[in-house]
């Protein structure tokens, strides 16, 4: 069953009157199929039309939707043969950031990422994608480890930024992001990175400081959250949709500030609409990625980070 939105209201209507006609239509002996396609190609350019000129909050929205697939989901539908490998060695395993080997395309990777949950009980295993400072020194012991085995790095990121209480603090949670942040500025192997849903803070940067940068269309990428930056600087989050459109946090916005290298396509209506397309299209863009670095040495590929952060923000 679809989640609407409430921008996808009238959609959610549209597709409404398309089910109870189907369902008349079934072993009835009037004929609807004229009038079904007329409403369906209605509903489909409505659709499209919607999603066309979504604002930066209505996208924040579409990057945080229930039903969006996050990394196990994309685990089973665009990668093979992925081998878990948890624990940071120190304190304990997190598993709101999960990671192990994987084949992509046939390529052997080394794929670390943050997984949400898909219900209540699995949000709460999952800690809602926040990762604690175990989880960040997981994804620098996967990462040295591909280092020495030179295998390439792929990150999902899809947080709204790492988990925030007493005892993630008084492990060092910043010290294993600037960690974890050094580890991938410092990789000898090919790393690619993909926004998939929020990219929330040091949280997602934690992951995401890779030579190339990739984002889902409707995905978002931000210091803090809309609601956050609402509330510091107007006392109120109800001014959230003026701070996402201040914050410059689409795609859309990132690649033309260098904070981004390439926007993936996402399927019409967003991701949960059809998951095994989204993920087929962005292992394939990661593929691209990773065939255009494999013959960079590392020098080449460290001295691309550099110049990364070195130009970021000067609008392309």
């Amino acid at each position: 069953m679809i989640s609407y939105l409430d921008f996808e209201k009238p959609v959610a209507e549209l597709e409404a009157r398309i089910a109870e006609l189907r369902a008349a239509s079934e072993g009835g002996d009037v004929d609807l199929s004229s009038e079904l396609a007329k409403l369906e190609r209605k509903s489909s350019d409505l659709l499209a039309t919607t999603y066309a000129g979504l604002t930066p909050w209505q996208k924040t929205q579409v990057a945080r939707h229930p039903s969006r697939p996050h990394f196990r989901d994309y685990v089973a539908m665009a990668f093979e043969e992925f081998v878990p490998l948890g624990g940071d060695r120190h304190f304990g395993d997190d598993q709101a950031i999960m990671g192990g080997l994987a084949r992509l395309n046939g390529r052997k990777v080394v794929l670390i990422g943050h997984e949400k949950g898909n219900d209540t009980e699995s949000r709460l295993r999952h800690n809602f994608g926040m990762g604690k400072p175990e989880g960040y020194r997981k994804a620098i012991r996967l990462m040295e480890m591909a280092g020495r085995f030179g295998l390439p790095v792929v990150t999902l990121v899809d947080t709204s930024g790492a988990f925030p209480g007493v005892e993630a603090e008084e492990r060092g949670q910043a010290e294993a992001i600037a960690r974890s942040t050094e580890a991938c500025l410092a990789l000898p192997v090919p790393m690619v990175s993909a926004i998939v849903g929020e990219g929330g803070s040091g949280g997602a940067v934690a992951l995401a400081s890779a030579e190339r940068v990739l984002m889902f269309e409707h995905a978002v990428y931000s210091v803090i959250s809309p609601e956050g930056c609402a509330s510091i600087l107007w006392r109120t989050a109800e001014k959230a949709p003026q701070a996402a459109e201040a914050m410059k946090m689409t795609a859309q916005d990132l690649v033309q500030l260098g904070v981004i290298d390439r926007i993936v396509p996402e399927p019409m209506g967003g991701a949960q609409r059809d998951p095994q397309a989204a993920a087929l299209t962005l292992g394939g863009a990661i593929s691209e990625e990773l065939d255009a670095l494999s013959q960079k040495t590392p020098q080449e590929l460290i001295r691309l980070r550099e110049e990364r952060f070195l130009t970021m923000g000067v609008e392309r």
